[in-house]
């Protein structure tokens, strides 16, 4: 029999002692959380700010008479363990209940403190109500106070998954809502030109965004920003990020990794040959830059912690690091992302040359009522066309064509896999050309030579600089709206109209989403035209990246209206 002691509960430690226990019954499992609650849905506490979740406790998965009864393991709750002895394999132990201390032996011990909310000391910190979001106790202390307040102004600082989460749940909820972000974008997640989706969606539904402005200070119910805006606030929740709990492992001398996190080898065991570490609180290999980083979700750490019962009881862990595939809900849209991102790859100064994809085709049949537009970005390597990344983000089915290319970079996929790909097809469900097919045999085209492209994030470059630009559409779709100083030559005229295509210059193409401008570019090219670009995701994928920058900045747009549809 052995003697398992668990530092955590929820995704890591909750996990990892259901694991154990289904592998012997005669181990003895005591789990330690120092809150009131062992097993909690941390991903779903914002949506008990909006009612989505009704009642604190629906967030309480699991008691712990329950895991006494269900699976025979100890959990012990407002149980904090301050202090381990390496040497005689115990841990001290306070409980928050009683005040008293006491000694735990082990044989085995796993570390799954998570990570703590990150509050920098901001003058005037002391002058607001603030608060963070880490457990069931939080949640419910905040939406408390929300709804005891007289006015109904909230302030989030910092645009990650729980900041958004947060502000949506608390406008849904009917608070007037600001989100400041010090970086110029939310979301680091995707990359700058696909989140301005998500900064229009934020700035549709009422939310005051704030992008590229620090927080400076806070005056009585007053957030001061460094550009010297003030924003009256009776709550500010603050999301800026999270630091691994580490203090624990420290003090007993578990060594840290280069990211300040626990570090482990490929079986999540420490530099103590019987202590463990999972979830927010280790550094994790990621395959793709070979290298080490921090990664807070859910889905890896269950993992981890399988592993580690697993490895406890002999068995081989086939530990393949981790690339990051996540998705988020911002209000009417999806958001899914995988592997590299472009910023990822710059500010890492990766040594990896790439090309992207990206197009917005309907993620069904666009019969079907239920039809939306994927906003679609692929990144894979050149000349190799090993598939890098991906995010997607729309009104309808993105995920799922994140998890597919989650799924080839796993398995060392390329861009020619893309194409090959057999997937389920009805028209409710999809297309029989997948999305993910359809970035595969853009990107095979690319790579190919068999057409040039700009990114519709160089378009007002080439407007100010008074570039050639033809739009593909019909006459009555330019009239509607179009780029400031762009020819009309619908695909359906182009072969008469030949004689207004300059040749002697770069003629860049658009269309709504990209697909007609792609094919009057293999048009021209074949007539003899060499010095022609398509634009890539069109007219709407202009629009998109313009708007949010165009209102908040009083900017002048490029095109005479936008279109969203």
């Amino acid at each position: 029999m052995k003697k398992i002691l668990i530092v955590g509960g929820v995704a890591g430690g909750a996990s990892a002692a259901a694991r154990l226990r289904r592998h012997s019954e005669e181990d003895r499992i005591i789990m330690f959380e120092k809150g009131p609650h062992v097993s909690f849905s941390n991903c779903c506490l914002p949506y008990h700010l909006s009612g989505v979740v009704a009642e604190a406790d629906n967030l309480v998965l699991m008691s712990p008479e329950k895991f006494l009864s269900q699976y025979k393991i100890e959990a012990r709750t407002s149980n904090e363990v301050m202090n381990i002895n390496r040497e005689k394999k115990e841990v001290t132990v306070k409980n928050h209940a009683t005040g008293e201390e006491y000694t735990e032996s082990y044989d085995k011990l796993i570390l799954s403190m998570g990570a703590r909310p990150i509050v920098p000391r901001i003058p005037g910190i002391e002058m607001v109500n603030t608060f963070t979001i880490r457990n069931v106790v939080d949640i419910d202390r905040l939406n408390k106070f929300v709804k005891s307040m007289d006015k109904k102004n909230v302030t989030v600082i910092g645009g990650g998954f729980i900041g958004v989460e947060t502000v949506e749940n608390l406008r849904e909820a009917g608070y007037n809502v600001t989100l400041v972000e010090a970086a110029d974008q939310i979301m680091k997640i995707f990359d700058y030109d696909m989140v301005q989706i998500l900064h229009k969606e934020l700035h549709d539904k009422g939310v005051n965004l704030i992008v590229g402005d620090k927080v400076n200070s806070f005056e009585k119910d007053t957030v001061v920003l460094e550009s010297g805006k003030k924003i009256e606030a009776q709550v500010v929740v603050l999301a800026i990020g999270v630091a691994p709990e580490t203090d624990l492992a420290v003090r007993a001398g578990i060594e840290l990794g280069k990211t300040g996190a626990i570090k482990t080898n490929q079986n999540y065991m420490t530099n103590d040959k019987d202590i463990y570490a999972v979830g927010d609180a280790i550094e994790v290999y990621n395959p793709l830059f070979n290298d080490y980083f921090k990664l807070s979700l859910a889905g890896p750490a269950q993992k981890q912690a399988r592993g580690v019962a697993d490895h406890i009881n002999g068995m081989r862990i086939d530990n393949r690091g981790y690339i990051g595939s996540s998705v988020i809900k911002v209000f009417d849209y999806n958001g899914a992302s995988t592997g590299l991102t472009e910023a990822t790859i710059r500010d890492r100064k990766l040594n990896i040359t790439y090309d992207t994809v990206q197009m917005i085709p309907n993620d069904r049949v666009g019969l079907m009522p239920t039809s939306q537009p994927a906003h679609f970005k692929l990144i894979y390597e050149v000349p190799t066309g090993r598939v890098l990344g991906a995010q997607a983000i729309g009104k309808g089915e993105v995920c799922k064509r994140i998890d597919v290319i989650a799924t080839v970079i796993k398995f060392g996929g390329t861009i020619d896999d893309l194409k090959d790909l057999e997937l389920c097809y009805a028209p409710p469900f999809g297309t029989a050309k997948d999305v993910t097919n359809f970035a595969g045999y853009i990107a095979t085209n690319l790579l190919n030579d068999d057409f040039r492209q700009v990114h519709f994030t160089e378009v007002r470059e080439l407007v100010e600089n008074g570039a050639f630009i033809i739009d593909v559409r019909e006459r009555n779709e330019y009239e509607l709206s179009h780029i400031e100083g762009a020819l009309n030559i619908p695909l359906s005229e182009i072969r008469e109209r030949l004689n207004e295509v300059p040749k002697d210059r770069p003629v860049y193409l658009h269309c709504r989403s990209g697909q007609r401008s792609y094919n009057a570019c293999l048009l021209l090219k074949h007539m003899g035209f060499d010095n022609i670009f398509n634009i890539s995701a069109g007219y709407m994928g202009i629009s998109f990246f313009e708007y949010f920058n165009d209102v908040t900045m009083n900017r002048k747009p490029i095109v005479t209206d936008y279109n969203f549809d």
